[in-house]
């Protein structure tokens, strides 16, 4: 089988680098909307390997409650405010159509945040749980470098379209009350 090879911490760190991905997609396809693109959305579901990790042995709280987990506490608390605001995001998205629309969208905008967090939390955490310096040309670490320049580029063009639309919308409603004087 090909799992014998693999430790619970490596799939956990393979699960988080999916995560990653699956944020960037998300957010990416999210923001090509404002281009009139209509993704078909599917969100990854995430297991949660670290309960099984004997060393260092973390319990369900330091998922809920990370403060006191036995190893990177910070980080740990990162990407569990990452994980609250995603599991936010995914329900209000649910109930967006018995949600008022300015409600919904305020809910959603949060995803920056929980970008932000992820991406925080995958570059400083290590996978190997030893507390090990960061190797900033791992390939995973790569992968999250290269997924994080992604997002940066496609937030600059998306807020360069909406000024531009927000501009030309200024415009046309200043010729329109020019002309109805």
């Amino acid at each position: 089988m090909w799992l014998s090879g693999i430790s619970v911490l490596d799939l956990s760190a393979y699960v988080g680098l999916a995560a990653v991905g699956g944020v960037t997609i998300s957010m990416s396809l999210g923001m090509l909307m404002a281009f009139r693109y209509s993704p078909l959305r599917s969100w990854p579901h995430h297991r949660f390997n670290l309960l099984f990790v004997k060393t260092p042995p973390f319990r369900l709280v330091d998922l809920i409650y990370p403060l006191h987990s036995p190893s990177q506490p910070l980080e740990n608390t990162i990407g569990s405010i990452s994980l609250y605001l995603l599991t936010v995001i995914v329900i209000t998205s649910y109930f967006r159509i018995r949600l008022r629309r300015r409600t919904w969208k305020a809910f959603h905008f949060s995803i920056y945040f929980a970008a932000v967090a992820v991406f925080v939390h995958s570059l400083l955490a290590d996978p190997s749980l030893k507390d090990a310096p960061i190797d900033w040309l791992d390939g995973g670490t790569i992968f999250i470098e290269l997924s994080l320049v992604l997002l940066v580029i496609v937030t600059v063009l998306r807020g360069r379209y909406a000024s531009r639309k927000a501009r030309s919308s200024n415009f046309l409603q200043r010729r329109i009350a020019i002309s109805s004087r």
